[in-house]
């Protein structure tokens, strides 16, 4: 069993082993001074001088060792502990003076305070460790406490409980009487009342009755102890879980290249936390790397040492400790540095001590810059509650330096990400993961990864959206959210929480909570009646110990789930949280020391100060105050009184339960009552005066429900989300948030955007479907709750915001003249989700290099993209720029263009093409379309040329796509090689030559696109011809532009279109020989979304065609007429037609004549289905011939039919009898499945069947070779399978087997052969499976050589095993063996030589397929082997013939003074060792007394003639050799018989001890 810590053994809040020597040695002292300590009965004293003496002087002692203690250990830690242990001690043992007649508790008390009161009291200063006095609130002064131990069974609080306390109070104020910091005044006191006591006492004379008594008090108190000790040992462990805390974190290093590095760590945690070690956060394999990496956890210490550090070392290393409480990590970086390295070693040993981690070295130095850029994004997520969710993305961050991470940091809604056991985060090297392990609507918020690298970092943001899980019951309310502690003291906890956003269809009536005490499982609701205001104080809380708190909404339908748990809290005021976070920490059990303040003597406490009512509800008030002033240094207790507003009748409301924090809350109050409140306060010396009295309160809720919000506006942001604003509350007052809610305009439904209040007046609500519209609402939400509705806001639909374009680009001078130009450019490559309207141009002149101001060419938008620009200077170098317009307005201008020079082109060819753009890009084909150069030359164009090559191809690798110009302005190029990105360009040709090429077309990669759809033809039922085309990738102001090779089709009167949603369809109005021509549809705004459809002259053929056969239909014949034999062999003849109208009609025809509906035979006709159908009982012989069915459907009509003559119908005659035979058979119990064979993966034979119509009372019984096979299991029948599984099948299993089932009703059996080819071939699959079970060779050295061999998972003699060395089968000798070892197949090499190097192969042969193993026994694999071998070979060596000490020797020689002692000892070795004898550690000589012999090489001889008391020791016998030593050890004891016999008379016997 583990051992478990001493928190978890005794519930005690200390640790004995955090005591130094000094403080032991004084808890020693003090329970030997409590044997002769005082004893008290009825008020008489008998106090010992000698006792009261050393008990001073124990005191005395005490405070110097604390003293020492504290300067040791710089903490009190140690004090207080011990002072706790002596203080339960003391109260035990006054435990057992009350149960021996004690039962006066207040004359105890009494003489207790009359005798000891004036004793010294302990000095103010405080026992909190290394905590200044300002820290703590001026108001509230932190009491001296003694440590007091509150988990007792089976004692209540009761008058034994009290007279316990002021036992263990008295015992700890003796021991602490002369502590630092008395005044010189009560040290005189002290002084003065010491001596009178000592005088008093030494007048006493201790009598043997008395000595008696304190020898039976002490056993008692010892037995007592014992029995709390054993009783703490049992208490429930689980209470005191708690998560991992690292008592030592991992230190970073700095090592040079094949030095070894320890990384320590401790951790603290209950259950035992598992420790993992993580390299760049990936777990490290020892397993992998062997002998690189040794990870060892000893006594809670926890090491990773790495050995012969290389520089791929250079990592951030983690420990990550995790218990079922949660995980914890710490971390430290190793440095590797190189003697000759790649880089400047001076300052990466700089970097690594003054840069952070992150700050990355290359090998020239630090990179000067990092791009950090996100890939595989996460999008805008939705979960439900109780899912798992994972974020993430993969950050690529140019230049990649190996060996140093990135900073990842998750925020949500701009704080950290701490990991917990809600969330984790991963770093795989180059992939960020945020996963929720459960989620929860506190989970809801916007996400955002920050990626920092040196000093550059880059940030991505999403929202994660979590959905409210299923209700338990149906209309329930959703589940609360935010379960958060305000204010925790010892008497009450506030709770508070954010009311849901579902209600569940009902208003919610109020909230349950619940609470759990940490360690436990057990939850308690903490309110009778529902609450509405979202805080409530809980009460009823023990002192010290923490809890979790859970909330429930309830409306009238029933009570929804809970919320997720707070985090725990304990029941303890502010400063003593202070007070034990000041202390030395320690893991966290659950569970905190609850102490008592020390008393002070006649100090009646003064009235409180500063009452107020902080806080009023319907449900409860609380108020606070100030402690008084006057009150000693003892704690107090506070009462607190109420009355009725003009009323003078004080009632104490906390009669039972006194309050100990300056804060109360009051339930059960009247609501809409005045009252008014005083509080007063009480100790040891009485009650004091009563505070003054609160102002009349009024119980109602003083925290009105905000107003609804105001002026909701949605405006458009994507196609599937709106960003809703809104004014926000009127005069509302602790406002937690906003919930928005979204409806379809029509449908009166609505759904929450949001479960966890947003704050701010602006939300994007995501989710939407595109196209929808959609109207908002909003409510505020506070504590008192959620506000009403605000107005419903105007609708709107979803799609994506219209934006300004972005810049045009490719500016290109078309056509130059005296002065004017012609410009061409390229559209924008984003629309901005609207049509571009126009474009403006801007020129400037370039003189000498020197740009000038940008002017404006144009004031009215140009709708094409070329322009020409008029009134230019001639030979004046221009610059241009063009920004597009739509209707959100105009964009950016583009970057300026190249230089161009204004000057008449007298050049004959035409000027370049432009406008190039392609569309429909498939994996091999693209369509490339263009326009008419601005200048012709001085002929017109009479064609085009068009050019392409690969995008990385050189300049000279244009080729040319057409020998004979292109009269058309497209060309569909063929022949692209997929993947593969290409450029395109075209020239103009007239009858001067061809001109200058196009600007380029591209690249673009010849792929297609997922998603991709075509024009597809439809011929509808009336035969009208239609083209049709869907997209999904529409953007929201996308449209459908049809064209006839590619010249659009809009004013073409042969020709509707009908476009709808992303569906488009054009219709031929009357489909000719004019209509030949390729059709073209392609969506603006998008990405050159597009398709076409050739219509020739053989396509329109077949389009004429179908379109008749739609004109003139026939019935569709989806099955023709066919004949089945049914299970009880009846016959079934049926058709199938694709459709059937209700009006469907069919005529039987029977070898031309009409058959109807009768005995012989029954139709149907399923007009869903269109299935036909005519059936028979049994065929006879007058039924042979032809059957016809014909079907007419409107005007539509159709047949089918089926020939039955001859061998045919005979054959069917035949299955039709055999059939309805088998129907007999089966009436009683058989096989629906015959008997068959099957190897399972344990190479197990398993016969199985399957059965049917089976009873409780149907026996199965199995044969092999017709005798019974005794089966264990009965079979129960319950799937219908039977099987008999044969294990190791063998020969021996071969054979005929059967089985029978039979009942009352029939039998029935089937028969398997397993016998010749049968048995071969299920013999082969059995050798299959066991060569496919083969392990992979591993090499194993041994004493005689090496080892290969693989484990199946048993061996049968039909396998064959083959071994092969390096292609040539292994002939086996005695040195090289073969042979099957259970299930092991090896190969044994005796003393290997490099010749036994190479490949091995291992073929295991199943009689049809041989499957082999290989290994390569070669390099380091044969080193290792070989090396281990001789390794193995060596140490038997040395095991068999070192020194050794063979027997002879006793372990204990007790023996009498004077006699002989005479030992004989068996020694052993090769050679003979070297003898020597040991004497207490030290060499031994032989001599007279002592002779010391070793004959024959084998024998030692140990005589001593007469034995003396000196002789007694530990003795040594030492042999030694060559190949080791060995010492055998034995202990001499002499004893003297006349010593023996005194000690035993003066030993009192047992019995008289009992008796006293």
């Amino acid at each position: 069993m583990m051992s478990l810590p001493f928190y978890q053994k005794l519930h005690e809040h200390y640790d004995r082993s955090y005591r130094n020597k000094d403080l032991r040695t004084t808890m020693s002292q003090y329970h030997q001074e409590k044997k002769s300590s005082a004893i008290y009965t009825h008020g008489s004293t008998a106090y010992s001088s000698r006792s009261s003496a050393a008990h001073r002087q124990k005191s005395e002692a005490f405070s110097q060792a604390s003293t020492a203690s504290y300067q040791q250990q710089a903490s009190q830690a140690s004090e207080f502990a011990l002072s706790s242990a002596v203080s339960q001690k003391a109260a035990s043992a006054y435990d057992y003076g009350y149960s021996h007649g004690l039962t006066d508790s207040s004359l105890m008390l009494e003489d207790y305070s009359s005798k000891l009161s004036p004793q010294t009291k302990r000095a103010k200063k405080s026992l909190l460790s290394g905590e200044k006095e300002e820290n703590l609130p001026s108001d509230y002064m932190v009491p001296i406490f003694s440590g007091r131990q509150v988990h007792v069974s089976g004692i209540t609080d009761t008058e034994e409980e009290r007279i316990k306390e002021a036992a263990a109070y008295i015992a700890q104020r003796n021991l602490l009487a002369r502590e630092e910091g008395v005044t010189a005044a009560k040290q005189s006191t002290v002084s003065k009342q010491s001596t009178s006591m000592l005088r008093q006492e030494e007048g006493f004379e201790k009598s043997r009755k008395v000595a008696i008594r304190e020898k039976a008090e002490h056993l008692s108190l010892k037995k007592t102890l014992e029995e709390t000790e054993a009783y703490h040992k049992k208490l429930n462990e689980d209470n005191l879980l708690h998560a991992p805390e690292f008592v030592i974190k991992p230190r970073s290093h700095t090592v040079w290249e094949k030095e070894n590095v320890k990384l320590h760590c401790s951790v603290a945690g209950w259950p035992e936390p598992r420790l993992t070690w993580y390299k760049n956060q990936v777990p490290i394999n020892v397993h992998a790397n062997p002998g690189k990496y040794i990870i060892e956890s000893r006594y809670g210490m926890h090491t990773l040492e790495i050995n012969a550090c290389d520089f791929e070392d250079t990592a951030q290393y983690r420990a990550s400790a995790m218990n079922v409480k949660g995980e914890l990590s710490a971390y430290a970086s190793v440095v590797v540095k190189r003697y000759k390295g790649e880089f400047d070693e001076t300052r990466f040993h700089a970097g690594a001590s003054t840069l952070p981690l992150s700050f990355a070295v290359t090998p020239y130095g630090y990179a000067s810059k990092f791009e950090i850029h996100f890939d595989d994004k996460f999008d805008v997520s939705f979960g439900r509650e109780g899912e798992t969710m994972s974020l993430g993305c993969r950050v690529v961050i140019t230049p990649e330096i190996k060996h140093f991470q990135p900073e990842i940091q998750w925020y949500r809604n701009g704080a950290p990400v701490s990991p917990s056991k809600w969330v984790q985060t991963h770093w795989s090297g180059d992939r960020a993961t945020l996963t929720f392990s459960h989620l929860n609507k506190e989970d809801e918020g916007l996400y955002t990864i920050h990626v920092r690298m040196g000093e550059y970092y880059e940030q991505y943001s999403a929202y994660v959206f979590v959905r409210d899980a299923d209700a338990e019951i149906e209309g329930a309310p959703a589940s609360p959210l935010d379960v958060v502690s305000l204010d925790a003291n010892k008497d009450y906890i506030i709770i508070s929480w954010k009311q849901p956003a579902v209600d569940g269809g009902s208003p919610i009536l109020g909230y349950f909570i619940d609470k759990c005490e940490v360690g436990t499982d057990s939850w308690s609701q903490c309110n009778d009646t529902p609450v509405k205001f979202a805080r409530f104080p809980v009460t009823g809380l023990i002192e010290g110990r923490s809890y979790i708190f859970r909330v429930r909404a309830v409306n009238k339908t029933g009570i929804g789930l809970p919320s997720r748990v707070s985090e725990p809290v304990a029941a303890l005021d502010p400063a003593e949280k202070a007070r034990l976070k000041s202390r030395p920490s320690a893991p966290w059990t659950g569970q905190i020391i609850v102490t008592v303040e020390e008393p002070t003597e006649g100090i009646v406490p003064g009235p409180p100060t500063d009452l107020s009512v902080i806080e009023a509800t319907q449900s409860y008030v609380v108020l606070s105050w100030k402690p008084p002033r006057q009150r000693g240094h003892e704690g107090i207790l506070y009462f607190v009184e109420k009355c009725d507003a003009g009323t003078e009748n004080w009632q104490q409301v906390n009669m039972e339960l006194p309050v100990k924090s300056p804060r109360f809350a009051l339930f059960d109050l009247a609501e809409g009552k005045s009252y008014r409140f005083r509080v007063r306060c009480s100790n040891s010396a009485g009650v004091g005066e009563p505070s003054e009295a609160t102002e009349v309160t009024v119980v109602e809720d003083k925290l009105d429900i905000p107003k609804p919000p105001s002026n909701i506006i949605p405006s458009r942001n994507t196609d599937t989300s709106v960003v809703v604003t809104w004014e926000e509350s009127k005069d509302a007052k602790e406002l937690v948030g906003y919930y928005i809610e979204s409806s379809i305009v029509g449908s009166g439904k609505w759904e929450p955007c949001n479960n966890n209040p947003v704050k701010g007046m602006r939300f994007t609500c995501h989710g939407l479907t595109t196209g929808q519209s959609y109207i908002f609402r909003v409510r505020a939400v506070n504590a008192a709750g959620l506000s009403e509705y605000s107005q419903d806001s105007e609708a709107i639909e979803v799609k994506a915001a219209i934006a300004a374009p972005s810049p045009p680009y490719d500016i290109t001078c078309l056509e130059s003249f005296r002065d004017s130009m012609v410009l061409g450019w390229k559209q924008p490559d984003k629309t901005g989700g609207a049509e571009i309207t126009g474009y403006y141009v801007n020129y400037r002149e370039v003189i000498d290099g020197v740009p000038g101001r940008w002017r404006e060419a144009n004031i009215k938008a140009v709708s094409d993209e070329a322009y020409k620009i008029s009134n230019l200077k001639e030979n004046m170098v221009y610059q241009f720029q063009v920004a597009a317009l739509n209707i959100a307005g105009l964009g950016a201008p583009s970057a300026e263009s190249a230089s161009f020079k204004c000057e008449e082109w007298t050049i004959a060819v035409p000027g370049p093409p432009h406008s190039l753009k392609y569309s429909e890009v498939r994996k091999t084909s693209l369509v490339l379309q263009w326009k008419p150069p601005i200048h012709s030359g001085r002929t017109p164009v009479t064609g085009y040329f068009v050019d392409v090559k690969e995008a990385s191809a050189k300049e000279d690798q244009w080729r040319g796509l057409n020998e004979a110009a292109l009269k058309n302005t497209y060309l569909r190029v063929q022949g692209l090689k997929e993947g593969v990105s290409y450029v395109f360009r075209v020239r103009a040709v007239n009858q001067a030559g061809v001109g200058k090429p196009s600007d380029l077309a591209g690249p673009v990669v010849a792929e297609t696109r997922p998603g991709t759809k075509e024009v597809v033809v439809n011929v509808d039922d009336d035969g009208v011809i239609s083209l049709n085309f869907e997209c999904d990738q529409m953007a929201p102001n996308s449209e459908f532009t049809w064209s006839k090779d590619y010249v659009s089709t809009e004013e073409s009167p042969r020709l509707e279109v009908e476009s709808k949603g992303n569906k488009t369809k054009m219709t031929f109005k009357d489909l000719g020989m004019e209509d030949l021509g390729i059709y073209s549809c392609d969506v603006t705004d998008t990405d050159g979304i597009a398709s076409s459809y050739l219509i020739d002259e053989q396509e329109l053929k077949r389009l004429l065609a179908l379109s008749q056969e739609h004109k003139f239909p026939t019935v569709p014949i989806k099955s023709e007429l066919a004949v089945e034999i049914l299970e009880k062999g009846q016959v079934r003849f049926w058709m199938q037609a694709e459709k059937l109208s209700g009006n469907a009609k069919v005529n039987y025809i029977f070898n031309d004549k009409e058959i109807f509906e009768g005995p012989k035979y029954k139709m149907h006709i399923d007009r869903n289905t269109g299935i036909i159908e005519m059936f028979m009982e049994r065929l006879q012989n007058e039924d042979e011939g032809t059957y016809t069915f014909q079907v007419q459907d409107g005007r539509a009509t159709g047949h089918s039919t089926l020939v039955l003559i001859g061998d045919v119908y005979k054959k069917l005659q035949k299955e039709a009898e055999f059939q309805r035979q088998e129907c007999i058979r089966k009436q009683g119990p058989h096989f629906a499945e015959y008997l068959s064979w099957e190897v399972t993966g344990e190479c197990n034979v398993l016969l199985k069947c399957k059965v049917a119509n089976i009873k409780k009372e149907t026996h199965i019984v199995w044969y092999k070779d017709e005798r019974e096979i005794s089966v264990d299991e009965k079979h129960d029948f319950k799937d219908g399978i039977c099987t008999l599984l044969i294990t190791e099948f063998s020969k021996k299993d071969a054979g005929i087997y059967e089985v029978i089932l039979k009942d009352d009703r029939g039998k029935d059996k089937s028969r398997l052969k397993l016998v010749d080819e049968a048995f071969k071939e299920l013999m082969a699959e059995v050798c299959k499976t066991i060569a496919l079970s083969a392990t992979d060779l591993k090499v194993q050295s041994t004493v005689e050589g090496i080892r290969l061999y693989s484990s199946v998972t048993y061996y049968v003699d039909d396998l064959k095993v083959n071994w092969s060395h390096n292609g040539t089968a292994i002939k086996y000798t005695d040195r090289v063996k073969s042979g099957v070892t259970g299930e092991q197949i090896w190969l044994q090499i005796n003393e290997p030589t490099p010749n036994d190097k190479g490949k091995y192969v291992m073929e295991l042969f199943d009689g049809k397929t041989g499957h082999q193993k290989t290994l390569d026994l070669s390099g380091q694999a044969y080193n290792e082997a070989f090396d281990e071998f001789q390794r193995l070979k060596q140490a038997a060596i040395v095991e068999k013939n070192r020194a050794r000490v063979v027997g002879g020797l006793p372990d204990v020689v007790t023996i009498q003074e004077g006699k002989a002692l005479n030992l004989t000892c068996i020694v052993w070795g090769d050679p003979t060792p070297e003898v020597s004898w040991l004497r207490n550690e030290k060499p031994l000589a032989s001599d007279e007394h002592c002779n010391l012999r070793f004959e024959a090489g084998k024998t030692a001889y140990f005589t001593i003639t007469g034995v003396r008391t000196s002789d007694s020791g530990k003795y040594g016998l030492v042999v030694k050799n060559k190949y080791g030593s060995e010492t055998g050890d034995f202990t001499v004891s002499v004893f003297i018989p006349e010593e023996e016999a005194r000690k035993a008379a003066e030993e009192p016997p047992k019995g008289n001890k009992k008796a006293k």
